[in-house]
C-alpha cells in the first residue's frame, strides 16, 4: 500500500514553498503601485501592473486552497475513507491518486 501521507506531504511542501515564492512578489507589487501616482485605466503601466497583482493573487488563492484540500485529504486517510469517491462509494483507481493525490471523486463522477 502506497504511502498516501508521504504523498500529501510532499504535495503540502510544495504549494507552501509555492505561496512563500508568491507572497512577497504580490507584496512588492502592491507596495510598487502604492508608490505610484499611476492610474490603472489611462496610464499606459497601469493595465499591465493591475494584470499582474490579479495574476499572482489568483496563484496565491489557489495554493491556499490546494493547502485546504491537502489537509481534507489527509483526514480521509487518518479516517480510512481516503480513495472512495465521495459520490459512489466506488474505490478511486490508483492511478487517478497518483494523478491528483487530493482526488475526491472517481473518473467517472468527476
Amino acid at each position: 500500500m502506497p504511502d498516501h501521507l508521504a504523498r500529501l506531504d510532499e504535495e503540502h511542501r510544495a504549494a507552501s514553498d509555492q505561496l512563500m515564492a508568491l507572497r512577497p512578489d504580490f507584496d512588492g507589487i502592491v507596495a510598487a503601485s502604492a508608490d505610484s501616482n499611476a492610474d490603472d485605466e489611462h496610464d499606459p503601466e497601469g493595465s499591465t501592473v493591475a494584470f499582474e497583482r490579479s495574476q499572482v493573487g489568483a496563484l496565491i488563492e489557489q495554493a491556499e486552497l490546494r493547502m485546504v484540500e491537502i489537509e481534507s485529504a489527509r483526514e480521509r486517510v487518518l479516517s480510512g475513507t481516503y480513495g472512495v469517491c465521495e459520490r459512489c462509494g466506488q474505490a478511486i483507481p490508483a492511478a487517478r491518486l497518483d494523478a491528483r493525490p487530493i482526488a475526491r471523486t472517481c473518473v467517472d463522477c468527476a
